[in-house]
């Protein structure tokens, strides 16, 4: 019984040092002082009782001699002075002068005199007689000398105290040192039961299972070797951080981002990037857990491209590229959920206090996240169309027939001015017609003119695309300045209603129930139902741009795999949760368009990320 009581304590003190290990290692400035809690030491204070002790007893026998034998003939001059003889005895109390008056001492005698009024030249100076002498008595001296012991004591103290090792700081939330200790424990056992993965390679093959690969999870001696790393100091730590972080960027020159696959992290060490409770910004919409859904796989999927990896997403360098700029968010409702990723992945890294969000500025149309800290704001614009339509109001914006003006974008593109990174995207409001309605007048409608309704043309939805979308180019050609923004353009994010496209059960309904992401795409790729014209449209406009260099994200392809990434019935319509009853009728109620947050926009935004850090090198 005893040697298994032993058994568990040493699995607990394990569980301990893994904790620790892990707290360690996001403090790596502090490395020691977690460690220290669980060394035996013993207070400054505890180690001073000796020296306490030995100056008790000292004072005491002084006291003692004292009131035996009076010696007040021991004792220097110029205590039995007469100043010093009242003090001693407790007869120099001279009552408190007027607040309109100050004392002045001189030749042995008190005189007052009024503030800013100098005595009269022909006043006397009164003589005042010394009082008669007094012996002091042993009890007096006794008091003094125990008192000047007293001080000395309470100095020495102070001064043995200072050069004692500070006490340690408050443990950390023990919540979270249980939490990490039970992250790596699962880690452990899960690299001891599962199979070796193969090794990477950079070669293409038709395998299906290469989607469902899990990654390298570190084997007992990598763990040993993260445990015992408290030898290197905090600049090597940066040295080394700096290194891997230009290695980075080296390997991502060159790299096709966008082709690869979707790898299942299940010790979650790089998905998600945050927690769904760790960011109080996220809007119900995308809260998928908080609204009812059970498994969190879809948060565990991390994108890893062939040929190279992805730099590690730090929120603190993207917020140093960020200090004292803009970034913006501009488009329609699949933008202001990346928007919203955004926000979440670098709030982490702003203390509390130091970070604000702002909705529906500029006649609600702008929202914006601000990190006082650096100076910098991740904002969001709503533009669906990117030029002005009768879908331009942010609240209000569910039109049955909606029209654009293609050729009006000065309203809008105002608010673009002075941004130092802009993030475009336009696609889902287009897909409601074939054949969308243009304005026939060249400027947005105006009072009196008989509204958006009052003449319009049809024209078809690719064409009326490429018109917006050279609108928009010649704004960006002859507005930004390529040396002080840089633009990005988001590919078209995938819808998925159509569950027989992928290969669903017969009674699947669009995207709801649905756990995993696409593991059985053809080489011809899948018919979900996107339109791939505007893709194409998209990626012609960009490379006629002679001025600005706009970066293509290309996340539509990668995207198409992930229709278990949606908010399906765990989500909001007009503004409230859906019921039970609504949850269980997924054919009428299921979102197949946004994303849950964390989830698939995180990816998206570790591209910009890693955009950004590769031009800054």
């Amino acid at each position: 019984m005893k040697k298994k009581k032993n058994g568990m304590g040493a699995a607990a003190d394990r569980g301990r040092l893994l904790a620790l290990a892990h707290h360690d290692k996001l403090n790596p400035t502090k490395p020691s002082e977690a460690k220290r809690r669980f060394k035996p030491s013993i207070h400054p204070s505890i180690q001073q009782l000796p020296f306490f002790f030995f100056f008790f007893f000292l004072e005491a026998a002084f006291l003692g001699l004292f009131l035996l034998s009076p010696l007040p003939s021991l004792f220097p001059s110029f205590l039995q002075t007469e100043f010093h003889q009242r003090w001693l005895v407790g007869d120099l109390n001279p009552p408190p002068p007027p607040c309109h008056l100050l004392p002045i001492q001189g030749q042995g005698q008190m005189q007052m005199q009024q503030r800013r009024k100098p005595p009269p030249a022909a006043a006397p100076v009164a003589a005042k007689q010394p009082s008669p002498r007094r012996t002091p008595g042993p009890l007096s001296f006794a008091g003094a000398l125990l008192s000047l012991l007293l001080v000395a004591t309470f100095l020495y103290i102070n001064d043995h105290g200072n050069m004692m090792p500070p006490h340690a700081s408050p443990d950390p939330d023990l919540r979270l040192l249980q939490e990490a200790a039970h992250q790596k424990v699962n880690s452990i056992l899960l690299s001891r039961h599962a199979p070796a993965p193969p090794p990477r390679t950079n070669t293409n093959t038709s395998s299906s299972d290469q989607h469902l690969r899990l990654i390298n999870i570190p084997m007992s001696s990598d763990l040993d070797l993260e445990l015992g790393g408290n030898s290197t100091s905090s600049s090597g730590v940066e040295i080394q951080f700096e290194q891997q972080q230009q290695q980075e960027e080296k390997n991502l020159r060159g790299c096709e981002l966008y082709k690869g696959r979707w790898v299942y992290d299940a010790a979650g060490r790089e998905a998600p990037l945050y927690r769904e409770s760790e960011c109080g910004f996220l809007t119900e919409q995308v809260t998928c857990m908080r609204n009812g859904r059970r498994d969190d796989s879809y948060q565990r999927w991390r994108w890893q491209p062939e040929g190279c990896d992805l730099p590690s997403f730090d929120a603190r360098a993207l917020l140093e590229r960020l200090r004292n700029k803009r970034m913006m968010f501009v488009g329609d409702s699949l933008n202001r959920n990346q928007w919203e990723s955004m926000v979440c992945l670098v709030q982490s890294a702003i203390p509390y206090g130091q970070k604000t969000l702002t909705k529906f500025v500029n006649n609600g149309s702008l929202n914006v996240f601000r990190a006082h800290e650096y100076n910098a704001t991740v904002e969001f614009y709503w533009a669906p169309f990117l030029v002005q339509s009768n879908s331009d109001d942010p609240q209000v914006h569910s039109v049955r027939d909606r029209v654009i003006a293609w050729r009006s974008i000065a309203k809008h593109a105002a608010n673009w001015k002075g941004v130092h990174y802009l993030v475009f995207n336009t696609y889902i409001w287009w897909l409601n017609n074939f054949q969308i309605k243009v304005l026939k007048s060249r400027g947005a409608p105006f009072a009196g003119s008989g509204g958006w309704s009052s003449r319009y043309a049809l024209v078809d939805r690719a064409i009326a695309y490429r018109e917006v979308l050279k609108t928009w180019a010649k704004w960006v050609d002859r507005r930004i300045d390529p040396n002080k923004t840089h633009v990005f353009f988001m590919a078209m994010s995938p819808n998925h209603f159509m569950p027989e496209a992928w290969g669903g059960s017969a009674g699947a309904v669009k995207c709801a129930m649905e756990t995993q992401p696409i593991v059985n795409r053809t080489s011809g790729g899948l018919d979900i139902g996107t339109d791939w014209r505007l893709h194409g449209v998209a990626r012609g406009v960009l490379r006629s741009m002679r001025r600005v260099g706009v970066r293509f994200v290309d996340i539509t392809a990668l995207s198409e795999l992930r229709k278990d990434a949606h908010t399906s019935v765990h989500t909001l319509r007009q503004g409230k949760l859906l019921t039970p009853e609504q949850q269980a009728d997924p054919r009428t109620y299921a979102d197949c368009i946004h994303w849950c947050l964390p989830g698939l926009p995180d990816t998206w935004n570790h591209f910009l990320y890693a955009h950004i850090v590769a031009h800054a090198a």
